[in-house]
């Protein structure tokens, strides 16, 4: 792209020139109509600079559903699917090269346009064999191995600031003034308009939180999991003889839980109650064909940035892996004391070391020689409900790596696999019953100038047409775990999830 063709990209932006708050950005947003395909990725500001961005993208110019080899191609303007053959990576390597912008230099609005992707975690069985893998038979057409919407127009707003932008690639005028006036219209008739002191203020209950028309259903609903608990005792015993004989040092076990949505709730008060209750630095609400997803993800799992190095610029990728848990506290002193156990135990920090290991060896597959570092490890991260470790790696991109090569290196994140990750991922195939889905992918944003953020999708709910909702929960397995605590860890996961779906196990 020439100079000028770059000063047209970055001048394709303006204020958005509505009074709203981020809350109310996120209510008028979220009353869009679901044929246009919303898909919000949301900091809440959780982490300072860190996370600072909500992006959301709707009515996309092509959104691209892979099951298996067969791809599902729409675009804006035709009518009806067409399908195609082919690798879901391939394909999105092809299309960020086909809208590919300049580089961002810099600033608090980035990006022009992106590919928002949801992965699903069965999607790595394209591209790595694995030995006495299954088919899933049990796996609905509603489940997508990949799904890529692209947006040449979208919605950024910086928390930091509190400023809200329309960015768009060259070209995208119309589409701008379109939209504008389409969140105009949705924030005038928002179903749910909140006022804005209470849109960004903190977790409430009671009489204020009914106020906010989030607390409607009157009895909770009845979730199950597809693994007693004797069951999943019996697995994690599985995976320790696995680790005793020498095939793995770590698998992560999950059970998936399931409830029929209780009435009068809907995804978007579920996504609504969890950014209120439990804000995270990764969450999504994304609108698919035939299902939808919110995610509340803590854990980031690729970031590639550029950044300006003697020489010129290079392209430097991080991972956040999270291993480590421990539940808050009901006083000061419990939650401190449970800070302190999670920071000494050799346990936890022995499996938050082994992804590190890991996520070394997969980022070095695609790295400059030497530049794979740890740049912070077993750092203490504080949620609602939980403590957890998290560790950052980060590296320096080989000239010309490709998204799909570096998702081909990496995917899924270690972190839900466990290692060596290939073995590990054969027994997970053994001993859990059901497919994983977008629950343990990844979700997140591959911008048209060759930058990405992505999340590992844990704390993330599927929901179907039919009104009900599915997720994984689980932890790393070693060699010293106790299975019944795995097993309670586990249900510790879900509780945050459980009580936003407004159900209980």
């Amino acid at each position: 792209m020439g100079t000028s063709e770059t000063q047209a990209a970055q001048e394709s932006e303006g204020t958005l020139g509505l009074e709203l708050g981020a809350g109310e950005l996120v209510r008028a947003l979220l009353g869009l109509e679901a044929s246009r395909r919303l898909h919000l990725l949301d900091s809440g500001g959780a982490r300072g600079d860190e996370a600072r961005l909500l992006v959301a993208g709707f009515d996309p110019c092509e959104v691209v559903e892979a099951f298996g080899e067969e791809l599902r191609v729409w675009r804006r303007g035709e009518g009806a699917a067409r399908v195609e053959r082919g690798s879901a990576l391939a394909l999105l390597d092809e299309r960020l090269s086909r809208y590919g912008v300049a580089r961002a230099t810099g600033g608090r609005f980035p990006l022009r346009g992106a590919c928002v992707a949801t992965l699903s975690y069965e999607l790595a069985r394209q591209f790595e064999r694995r030995r006495g893998s299954r088919s899933f038979a049990e796996r609905v057409e509603t489940e997508p191995d990949a799904v890529l919407a692209f947006f040449d127009v979208l919605v950024v707003h910086d928390y930091a600031s509190g400023e809200t932008r329309l960015v768009g690639v060259e070209g995208s005028d119309m589409r701008m003034r379109e939209a504008r006036e389409t969140l105009r219209r949705a924030a005038e008739g928002a179903r749910l308009r909140v006022d804005e002191r209470d849109a960004d203020s903190p977790p409430r209950s009671g009489s204020a939180a009914e106020a906010e028309g989030l607390e409607v259903s009157a009895a909770l609903s009845r979730a199950r999991s597809n693994m007693t608990r004797a069951e999943y005792v019996a697995a994690v015993e599985r995976v320790r003889e696995y680790i005793y004989a020498g095939d793995i040092y770590q698998a992560n076990l999950t059970q998936r839980i399931s409830c029929a949505l209780a009435e009068g709730e809907t995804p978007e008060r579920v996504f609504l109650r969890l950014r209120r209750e439990h804000p995270a630095s990764f969450a999504a609400f994304i609108r698919r064909g035939a299902s939808t997803v919110v995610s509340a993800s803590p854990e980031r799992f690729l970031r590639v940035s550029s950044e300006e190095a003697a020489g010129g610029g290079e392209r430097i990728v991080e991972a956040w892996p999270i291993k480590g848990t421990r539940r808050r506290g009901a006083t000061l002193e419990e939650d401190a004391r449970l800070r302190a156990e999670l920071l000494a135990s050799g346990k936890d920090a022995a499996e938050n070391i082994m992804i590190v290991d890991l996520m070394r060896n997969d980022l070095g597959r695609v790295c400059r020689y030497g530049s794979v570092e740890v740049s912070e490890l077993c750092a203490l991260q504080e949620h609602p409900t939980l403590f957890h470790l998290v560790s950052k790696v980060r590296g320096r991109l080989r000239e010309g790596v490709t998204a799909g090569e570096l998702l081909r290196a990496a995917f899924p994140c270690g972190s839900i696999t466990g290692a060596p990750k290939i073995r590990a991922m054969e027994i997970i195939s053994e001993v859990e019953r059901a497919p994983r889905g977008v629950s343990m992918g990844a979700i997140g944003y591959f911008s048209f100038d060759g930058a990405l953020d992505l999340n590992v999708a844990i704390r993330t709910v599927t929901f179907d047409a039919e009104g009900s909702a599915r997720f994984n929960v689980g932890g790393g397995v070693v060699a010293e775990s106790d299975a019944g605590a795995e097993y309670e860890e586990s249900l510790l996961k879900a509780r945050a999830l459980l009580r936003a779906l407004r159900a209980e196990l």
